[in-house]
């Protein structure tokens, strides 16, 4: 049975803590939490831990270099676990999908997301499966680059409920596959 690594994206620092931009850290944060797994380790430019998942072996993982740099944290972890870009699963969120809407996608491309980029460079490779969960797009005429760093709105009171389904999603893709989990969450 292979490990798989997971890594939730976002930016470190308490200014960030509770911004769209850190949806990735968050679901991270309470998977681990649900798992009791403890992800304060420092390791390979990430903050980390490993355990089990219904005896299922799991890294999870939160790099630390801001998002643009991602990958760099990315790639060490896998050469230091001596795992393949397949193994990788990375939580993100996404300015194309409505706010709470989650997709899982093996491969393709980056979107333009600044975290997915970064590892895309440092892999070479888009042979990777992705956790994509929607923020929605910024109102009027916000930047994008503004939006993100935002912290999210009363209005998205839902966010528990989105971070629930998240969990369930990555518990059933690194339990029974992607597939079936696409099957579920589509």
């Amino acid at each position: 049975m292979t490990t798989k690594l997971i890594i939730g994206l976002g930016n470190p620092g308490p200014e960030y803590e509770l911004s769209r931009r850190n949806l990735g850290f968050i679901v991270l944060d309470n998977l681990a939490c649900k798992h009791d797994i403890d992800i304060s380790k420092k390791k390979e430019l990430c903050t980390m831990g490993s355990g089990a998942i219904n005896g299922h072996k799991v890294l999870l993982a939160k790099p630390q270099t801001y998002m643009n740099k991602s990958g760099f944290g990315v790639m060490r972890l896998l050469n230091f676990f001596q795992l393949e870009p397949k193994d990788l699963i990375v939580i993100h969120d996404d300015l194309d999908l409505e706010f709470g809407q989650i997709k899982i996608k093996e491969k393709g491309g980056h979107g333009g997301h600044n975290g997915l980029k970064s590892i895309f460079e440092q892999l070479a490779s888009s042979d990777f499966t992705r956790l994509r969960v929607g923020i929605g797009r910024p109102p009027g005429k916000m930047p994008a680059e503004k939006y993100v760093l935002l912290n999210f709105s009363e209005n998205e009171t839902e966010l528990s409920s989105v971070i629930e389904r998240c969990i369930n999603a990555l518990e059933i893709m690194i339990i029974d596959g992607n597939i079936i989990a696409m099957n579920k969450f589509h």
